[in-house]
């Protein structure tokens, strides 16, 4: 007769000191429409050789355009090894994402970033008194896809993960994770109850009625769970009394039956997710910390933090001991994880084993960020400590500091056109170089003018490249500046629009589009046009005052922001200078280095310069948009063409009649987008959309014209007024 099913771990745990590494060379197949080009192949050989012989860190010099991420995916497929690759944000991430997809489709690629719609961290202003609440809103699909990562490194050793610099933050302990598990084989044998109670340990909600993710349900002799993992598809449990006498996974929509399994392994849907004796244990140490506290603070006249911290702690300590779970419960993840006090959390990084790979896109900028979490984490933390909000161990739940980081990561390739002083130092000067571009493209042409009368040169040149139907990115100091620039080249007739860090994430993505589209010719920014800003049809790059050095104005930043124009053959750079700083003085001179060393290569082997040709849908199409509640309009769901020949009054009375449907129906969600969608519509039809009119967007009652330039420019958000929300 079967033996009973058992709950335990994988066979393979990957325990933080000693991480094992999967015993063989994982098979990536990488397919693509092209083979590596210029300097590429030199790269991949030379980057694939250091690995193999044990070099920890090599830096790979890659210019804008150079096929960063194609040499990237070749290593990868060379070595077989699990891997981790780091953005510094989540556009960057996403775009990673993408084109690792479509490099390795037949293995693991996942996403692994922050899944926070909204974060609001909990915080203590003394100074006002003032106590800010923790609020957050997490997103499931990104959580789906940070269960999947993490799942996918614990099974499969051809995985290839994207984070973001959020992956050094703590998570779950992978020891837990891991051995948290229910697994369920076919013909074996088990006990329904027994397993309804252990999804529960797991986190996972019973709901009979509505079957989403993370949740399970019971019909007759049958249980469906829907995998924390999973988006589509869900397992169902055949039982034949207490005999495993099927598993078949199914579609949770339909109902229809997708494959038969043989076995399943159901991990926990959450990865803070702790047995029941570890927090029996974790209670007795807060109580005991709390002792502790609460004599110092009464010791030293504090009795108002005393009571305050006593009252919070011990309605925590209710809800641990009644729920397993209170909020703001990562506040004793040392207690819950075991950790001793100033050691580090566990994070992302304990989930990698000992063979892995860690790649370091755009170092110049992700190493910094590194280094800086812990700090700001810390002092925060140990405000709400010192006035008796939290315990002092709440300074353990915390990002990893960059010795930790430093001292826990795998063998690493440290990724940038520009690559920092500590990367550097690491490989003592010694970098791999990939300047020679597929298309034959060379570095822009530079040329420095004087700062003086430098707005109206700009002037000339803005509206000799619009004639020309080509796109101009200007960068300035302040942001006052650039929305004082942009009023000015609007008043002169420039299609124009601003972009700073108070524009809304997903409204700087739109803005980058319609400047791709053509809906404006001059984009004016700061420091927003640097990494990751890849827009083809961009010709002109005007850098105001280039001798005020600084940050904004670094040998790094200049060398940055001059790679916007490396994608079109016309490329220029106009840098307006009175002086020759050190900053400006480097950046001229590598950028001369490059280019010369690419039209070598192209007079050498007969190639004609050609401009980047790329897709404006691929700017919102990501996984990155996934991060917001959008509305899109009907025009982008059907495509382009589906008003090309039709009578316009026609669709707008045909969408009318479905909104009253859908309004009839209590669909209210559907109504508003069809109102919305009605309302550009009927702008189209009155000619409100054409340059120099205000779009109809979806709370303007009436499209309002703008000045001559036209092109988005708003006086309502240049004088601090009410912010227009942005429809489809």
């Amino acid at each position: 007769m079967p033996a009973p099913a058992v709950i335990a771990g994988p066979p393979m745990v990957f325990l933080p000191e000693k991480r094992l590494a999967w015993p063989e060379r994982a098979r990536f197949r990488l397919q693509a429409d092209f083979a590596p080009n210029g300097d590429q192949p030199q790269a991949i050989a030379e980057l694939t050789r250091g690995l193999e012989a044990g070099e920890h860190d090599q830096v790979l010099l890659g210019v804008t355009g150079s096929g960063k991420t194609f040499t990237m995916a070749h290593v990868i497929a060379n070595l077989g090894r699990p891997t981790l690759i780091l953005a510094p944000n989540k556009t960057l991430a996403a775009q990673l994402y993408g084109e690792m997809k479509s490099f390795f489709p037949d293995n693991a690629v996942e996403y692994f970033v922050s899944y926070y719609d909204y974060y609001q961290p909990e915080a203590y202003v003394p100074r006002t008194d003032t106590y800010i609440e923790k609020d957050a809103q997490i997103n499931e699909q990104i959580d789906r896809m940070r269960h999947a990562a993490t799942r996918a490194l614990l099974e499969r050793p051809d995985v290839i993960i994207v984070a973001s610099v959020s992956c050094i933050y703590g998570i779950g302990s992978v020891e837990t994770y891991s051995q948290m598990v229910v697994k369920v084989t076919r013909g074996e044998r088990l006990d329904r109850d027994r397993l309804l109670k252990a999804l529960v340990e797991l986190q996972y909600r019973r709901n009979d009625l509505a079957f989403a993710r993370g949740s399970f349900r019971v019909r007759g002799d049958g249980v469906e769970i829907f995998p924390a993992h999973y988006e589509d598809r869900a397992w169902r449990i055949s039982l034949f009394g207490d005999e495993v006498e099927s598993i078949h996974e199914f579609d949770p929509l339909t109902g229809e039956k997708t494959a038969a399994l043989e076995t399943i392994t159901v991990y926990a849907n959450s990865h803070y997710v702790t047995p029941r004796p570890t927090i029996t244990q974790a209670i007795q140490g807060i109580k005991a910390e709390l002792k502790e506290r609460l004599a110092e603070l009464r010791a030293q006249g504090k009795l108002l933090e005393a009571e305050r911290l006593e009252q919070r702690t011990f309605y925590d300590l209710e809800m641990l001991e009644t729920t397993g779970s209170c909020k703001g419960i990562e506040n004793y993840s040392r207690y819950l994880t075991g950790r001793n006090p100033g050691e580090p959390p566990p994070t992302l990084f304990e989930y990698l084993p000992g063979n892995a790979l860690l790649i370091v896109d755009e170092s110049h900028v992700t190493i910094p960020q590194l280094g800086g979490m812990y700090r700001g984490d810390y002092a925060r933390k140990s405000i709400l400590a010192e006035f008796g909000f939290r315990l002092p161990s709440c300074v353990d739940n915390r990002p990893l500091k960059f010795e930790e980081w430093d001292a826990m990561r795998p063998d690493t390739i440290f990724v940038s056109a520009t690559p920092g002083p500590w990367e550097m130092e690491r490989t003592g000067g010694v970098f791999v170089e990939q300047v020679i571009r597929p298309t034959g493209l060379v570095d822009p042409v530079t040329i420095v003018r004087p700062v003086e009368r430098q707005v109206d040169d700009l002037l000339a040149e803005c509206r000799a490249c619009a004639e020309r139907g080509q796109r101009v990115l200007v960068t300035t100091l302040t942001k006052k500046m650039a929305e004082t620039l942009t009023e000015f080249l609007n008043d002169a007739g420039i299609k124009v629009r601003y972009l700073h860090s108070d524009i809304d994430t997903l409204e700087r993505i739109e803005i980058i589009r319609d400047l791709r589209l053509g809906v404006f010719d001059v984009l004016v920014g700061i420091n927003l046009l640097r990494e990751g800003l890849d827009i083809p049809e961009c010709a002109l790059v005007a850098i105001l005052d280039a001798d005020k050095e600084g940050f904004l104005r670094s040998t790094t930043s200049l060398i940055q922001t001059i790679g916007r124009a490396a994608r079109n053959i016309d490329g220029r750079v106009i840098l307006y200078a009175d002086s020759m700083t050190e900053s400006l003085r480097r950046a001229l001179e590598e950028t001369e280095r490059r280019r010369a060393k690419q039209l070598a290569w192209n007079a050498a082997h007969g190639i004609t310069p050609q401009s980047v040709k790329k897709q404006v849908a691929e700017i919102v199409a990501s996984v990155y948009e996934q991060d917001y509640v959008t509305v899109a309009a009907v025009a982008e769901e059907t495509g382009p063409s589906e008003f090309v020949g039709k009578d316009l009054r026609g669709t707008i009375a045909e969408l009318e009649r479905r909104m009253r449907e859908a309004a009839a129906d209590l669909e209210f969600e559907t109504a508003a987008k069809l109102r919305d969608e009605i309302r550009r519509l009927e702008a189209k039809e009155l000619g409100l959309d054409r340059p120099g009119v205000a779009p109809a967007r979806a709370v303007d009652w009436k499209p309002r014209p703008l000045g001559p330039g036209g092109g988005g420019y708003d006086p309502a958000r240049r004088r601090g007024g009410a912010k227009r929300r942005r429809g489809p």
